[in-house]
């Protein structure tokens, strides 16, 4: 197995602690004590408790964190496909009964999102599909049969992101153990210590329903070294990575298998044989959804220019604020740090973190206005070479351009998703502009006439992940992401005709 590239995780540590204005953990004062999850216990002390060694998954040595998932993971072969559904279902319950205490939880410490929005993330992780996703296959024939069947790696090494912390951790242990792994998580340390409330919950609640110990483990204080350390560890067969592109990048080159959930820059294209009042409210719920800080939502909208005025009227009536270029201008400087080009290039536009995830009464006061309480969504007329239009922003704010034709919009949307291939989303009836988009932005997630949401199950069909593989191309995660495939062959025996 290669080293891991230091210098890669140096780049790790930049992205980690600087790309949400994270701190390093030790710099920071000691935390207040975190309010108790629902793990009924009764109040009961677990001081002597097989596990409080770990304090139920929380550990401040990262090989400590490894060495004891991989024990959990020995555990959980020996209990089999039984204990998995109970851990899933232990998962699934405490993250919906535990969802208002979390949501301020996480809230109040990484002070980005909606309240709103962070209780409902986690009151949704029964959406994540579970064990009943493994489903062998099996061949019989004159030679005898074959079956394939999916089995775990053994550990999971996992870095969470602080826009989702303890949604995307719920959701990748139910993933994970249903697919019969053990894993440890390095998470954002702008969002450890809630993330560690969550796992010592989960583990308090699994070891008193199975026996098993230490099925999620985290790093109580992430940092370079426990990253590295994670990566290097032998017990870690495959990693999971959901953040920026200088995680996802160094996880690429470790020399393991990397899972990787990188960055988004989701447009929207509508045309004129969309309905503008189904158009207009969807893009409004999608943009400003946990203030624009999921991956998938709504960051551009490229509109037909014999509708865009008819669109923007609708996202007034439907309660966005919209900005003039005099606001716009204000709210852009104090939004973005523009680094000049060479030879007078248009150079390179850097993202406020103060302003990432922040409430639209904030940016309105950047842009000098005052708005209506409850006002969810900003919005402004811009051109497409425009810093909201080229950066994955991650605020309520939304950038709308118009275009002459189908094939510039479509165009325009290539450019602005930058390759990713994470998201796209189109507003028309028009099947022929559904398929030329579909083909050429070729997105994991292609949503037509519905929020970005719908593309997770939630308004459409299908299951929910936090973690969105396109770099790596799983897509979606699910129990089978996490699996080998296994062949088991009998010749000649037991075939059935």
């Amino acid at each position: 197995m290669s080293a891991v590239n230091e210098t890669l995780i140096r780049d790790v540590v930049a992205d980690v602690l600087g790309r949400l204005g994270g701190a390093p953990a030790a710099a920071k004062s000691a935390p207040a004590p975190a309010p108790k999850a629902d793990c009924g216990c009764n109040g009961k002390s677990h001081a002597a408790t097989p596990g409080a060694r770990g304090k139920f998954g929380v550990f401040a040595d990262a090989n400590e964190a490894c060495a004891a998932a991989q024990e959990s993971f020995l555990q959980l072969q020996k209990a089999g496909v039984a204990a998995r559904v109970k851990i899933v279902e232990i998962v699934k319950a405490m993250a919906e009964s535990n969802a208002e205490v979390w949501g301020k939880l996480e809230l109040d410490e990484t002070k980005i999102g909606r309240l709103d929005h962070k209780v409902e993330k986690l009151k949704i992780i029964k959406l994540v599909p579970g064990v009943e996703w493994l489903r062998p296959d099996a061949r019989s024939g004159d030679h005898g049969i074959t079956l394939e069947e999916y089995t775990p790696f053994g550990v999971v090494g996992a870095v969470t992101p602080s826009t989702h912390s303890i949604p995307t951790l719920s959701g990748n242990i139910v993933n994970i153990c249903a697919a019969g792994n053990a894993v440890v998580f390095n998470p954002h340390p702008s969002a450890a210590r809630c993330a560690a409330v969550a796992v010592r919950a989960y583990n308090e609640a699994i070891f008193r329903e199975t026996g098993i110990e230490n099925i999620a483990t985290i790093i109580e204080k992430p940092s370079m070294e426990s990253f590295a350390a994670m990566c290097k560890h032998e017990a870690v067969r495959i990693l999971l990575v959901t953040g920026g592109p200088g995680v996802v990048k160094a996880a690429m080159q470790t020399g393991k298998r990397a899972i990787c959930a990188g960055p988004g820059n989701p447009p929207v294209y509508v045309d004129d044989t969309a309905c503008m009042k189904r158009a207009a409210k969807a893009i409004i719920q999608g943009a400003s959804y946990d203030n624009n800080l999921l991956c998938i939502g709504e960051k551009e909208v490229f509109a037909l220019e014999n509708i865009a005025d008819k669109l923007m009227s609708q996202m007034e009536q439907n309660g966005a604020v919209r900005l003039t270029n005099a606001q716009l201008d204000a709210l852009t400087k104090a939004a973005f740090t523009i680094t000049p080009g060479q030879g007078g290039g248009c150079g390179h536009a850097s993202v406020n973190k103060d302003f990432i995830g922040k409430d639209p009464i904030v940016l309105a006061k950047a842009a000098g206005i005052s708005i209506p309480s409850g006002t969810q969504l900003l919005f402004a007329e811009t051109g497409a070479d425009h810093p909201f239009v080229v950066e994955e922003q991650m605020m309520p704010f939304l950038p709308i351009i118009r275009v002459k034709s189908l094939d510039e919009g479509v165009t325009r949307s290539l450019e602005a998703e930058h390759g990713y291939k994470h998201t796209s989303i189109i507003h028309s009836h028009d099947l022929e502009a559904l398929t030329q988009m579909g083909r050429a932005l070729d997105t994991t997630l292609f949503i037509k006439n519905g929020p970005c949401m719908a593309g997770l199950g939630l308004g459409g069909e299908g299951y929910l992940s936090f973690s969105i593989a396109t770099p790596t191309g799983e897509g979606v995660s699910n129990p089978r992401t996490f699996t080998r495939v296994r062949r088991c062959v009998m010749v000649d025996n037991l075939k059935i005709y």
